[in-house]
């Protein structure tokens, strides 16, 4: 294996997309995304995955992964390796993800790219009826992004076969080996030709990927962008302590009253669900994400939060690698995980593609001696400080206090929703028709430390003598 290591802060981008050799249909394309100069590890892996090799790719969470490996599965199917004529159920790219929140992000990211030359993409994954997917096969497609089980249970019923695949990518196999995918995803790359080309994206090589690696690429190079477990350098951490049950949920309140989007992470579903709700009940607009949501209520859930209806959004580690929002200002770790591996993925939510960032891990005085040894396993260096909802250093973290929102009456609340307005009930259909659209803002939003003090009264929200810059 050809290994090649490169530290991103250390380049200077003097290349384009046209110079790693890029088609021009698809530099246009990128154009029209706003998308202008490639990140790192797409300077690194075009020249390789263009030219047809095998590339394992490592590089930490919002390094840019999904274009370094889009960009050329288009490219190639949409040239030397067109294959003819569309056939129905019969794909010649796959892409393989974990979770079908990162299937999606995928496919959203490579469809406009597709689309310019002329490709059909679909997406593939469990939780929600099949017909529509089949559908899609029936009509023809020429990739296919899916998870591993929806995938499988698909071939075994005979309406999708890997026999035509020319391209293969396998992104964030780490996770999908923590998921107890891998004897999945070796049954499916079995089925796909041997003289394929494959691409396998992952931070770390633990856990069965290196099996993976060895099995189903060949003369592969290996591009990996900073160390497999470095921190992103522009992710501020910091550990706050706090006494008590009831200090912590002061602070957290008053972490998640801010103007800006963020992330606050819990170890159960039961737990998320519930702060989802108490939040939004105390006028901070929050949407939980877990396992036990149906496929629509995720998809509701995750729009209400990029077209920022929502600015919290409480999950638990199912979506630490399948929640792609840039200008996430905090991640916030409520409950701290039980593996460093998930300390990294969760914080990878923040400070993503060159953006800053801050990291929050709350730590009750019996979590200290573990939340010490993750933070050590992680590469993390920071000195924890006791503090209180008023404290100066939390204060310069909530920045602009958001307005106090309103909730809806119970009766009209969808399950994980979150209500928009200012006083005032919009209705369950505004909500519903707010979420369909899912329209993504993007900008970002700058930090004010200039906050003074009052005691808010009414909402059900804790005192956290914060004044609101906004009243209602």
């Amino acid at each position: 294996m050809n290994i090649i290591t490169r530290k991103p802060l250390l380049i200077m981008n003097t290349h384009s997309f046209s110079s790693l050799g890029v088609p021009a249909t698809i530099v246009a394309a990128l154009t029209r995304a706003g998308i202008d100069s490639p990140f790192p590890i797409q300077i690194d892996t075009l020249p390789d995955t263009l030219a047809g090799k095998d590339v394992l790719g490592r590089g930490k969470t919002g390094s840019g992964k999904t274009l370094a490996f889009s960009i050329p599965l288009v490219a190639r199917l949409s040239g030397e390796l067109s294959g003819g004529s569309r056939r129905a159920s019969r794909p010649l790219g796959l892409v393989l993800a974990p979770t079908r929140e990162l299937a999606t992000q995928i496919t959203n990211a490579m469809r406009p790219l597709a689309e310019a030359v002329n490709l059909r993409v679909t997406t593939i994954f469990g939780g929600v009826s099949q017909t529509r997917q089949v559908q899609a096969l029936r009509e023809g497609v020429d990739i296919v992004v899916a998870t591993p089980g929806r995938l499988e249970d698909l071939m075994g019923q005979g309406l999708l076969h890997l026999d035509a695949v020319e391209m293969t990518v396998l992104d964030e196999a780490d996770h999908m080996a923590d998921l107890g995918f891998l004897p999945v995803v070796t049954r499916i790359l079995n089925a796909t030709p041997n003289t394929g080309q494959r691409l396998l994206f992952s931070a770390t090589l633990d856990n069965g990927v290196n099996k993976l690696v060895d099995r189903f690429l060949h003369n592969e190079v290996m591009h990996a962008v900073d160390e497999a477990n470095s921190p992103v350098t522009h992710m501020t951490h910091h550990v706050f302590d706090t006494p008590s049950a009831e200090s912590k949920k002061e602070l957290l309140y008053a972490l998640a009253s801010g103007t800006g989007r963020r992330i606050l992470f819990m170890r159960t579903k039961h737990h998320a669900k519930k702060l989802a709700k108490a939040l939004t009940q105390a006028g901070i607009p929050a949407v939980d994400l877990h396992g036990n949501l149906s496929q629509p209520a995720r998809d509701r859930n995750l729009a209400a939060f990029s077209d920022g209806s929502a600015k919290v959004l409480v999950a638990t580690d199912v979506a630490a690698r399948g929640v792609h929002v840039d200008n996430v200002d905090l991640v916030i770790h409520v409950d701290p995980p039980m593996e460093h591996k998930a300390y990294l993925h969760r914080s990878g939510r923040t400070a993503r593609a060159g953006a800053e960032g801050d990291v929050i891990t709350l730590c009750l005085p019996t979590q200290k001696s573990d939340l010490s040894t993750l933070l050590r396993k992680a590469g993390i260096t920071v000195a924890p400080i006791s503090v209180t909802s008023r404290s100066p250093e939390v204060l310069a973290l909530v920045g602009e206090v958001a307005p106090y929102v309103k909730p809806m009456p119970a009766e009209h609340q969808h399950h994980g929703g979150a209500h928009r307005g200012k006083g005032t009930s919009t209705g369950a259909n505004a909500q519903r028709n707010r979420a369909r659209r899912g329209g993504t803002s993007q900008t970002a939003r700058g930090r004010s430390t200039q906050t003074s003090r009052t005691t808010r009264t009414g909402g059900g929200r804790p005192n956290t003598d914060t004044r609101r810059s906004q009243q209602r």
